[in-house]
Order: structure tokens, then sequence, then C-alpha cells
């Protein structure tokens, strides 16, 4: 019985285990409901480790995507002094929230 993995995604590694939900970078292409399959797969723990070199073989972590949105507004502010010169920008990442579902070896 597989009981965690490590998967990287979004150039982010993620601890994940069946039934765990985690929130992730927003992926291109993929809408609400859809099935997704990461296939960097660092680490798998069942009764023993298998560490990958960086990845393992033939391991995938099957994830269903439940949720889509935008994370809180930030501010970036640009000022130099005596020039008048000002710049106020926002930003709002796009993240997704995924459950997993289950862990191939």
């Amino acid at each position: 019985m597989i009981r965690y993995a490590v998967i990287e995604t979004g150039s982010k590694q993620y601890r994940v285990a069946p039934g765990d939900t985690i929130i992730i970078e927003k992926l291109k292409g993929v809408d609400v409901g859809a099935q997704v399959e990461f296939d960097k797969v660092l680490l798998v723990s069942n009764d023993t480790v298998q560490i990958g070199q960086p990845y393992l073989d033939g391991a995938t972590v099957i994830a269903e995507i439940t949720k889509s949105y935008r994370g809180p507004k930030l501010h970036v502010f640009k000022y130099k002094r005596k020039t008048r010169y000002r710049r106020k920008i926002g930003h709002r990442q796009p993240y997704m929230e995924v459950l997993i579902k289950e862990i191939r070896l």
C-alpha cells in the first residue's frame, strides 16, 4: 500500500497522499473537473522508500481539479524621489485546488 509521494509541479515540491487536497499554481489548458497526471514523481513511500534520480520511472500521481481561483491582490508601488516618478500596479496569482486520487508505481 502506497502511503505518500513527493511530486513536482510549478517548480515546487508537494508531499501528497491519496485523499489529500493541495493548492498548486494554475495549469494551462486544464478545466475544473478534469483529471491530471503528474509524472514528475521524486519519491514514493510504501513499506520501503524509493527515491528517483531525479524522477522515478513509471511512477505517476492521478488527481482531479476541484476548484480554480485567484489569490489575493498584491500591490507593487515603484517610486523615485525628486523626479515625480510613481507607478502602482497590482497582481493576482491564479491557483488550482487539486484532489489526489491515487499513486501508481
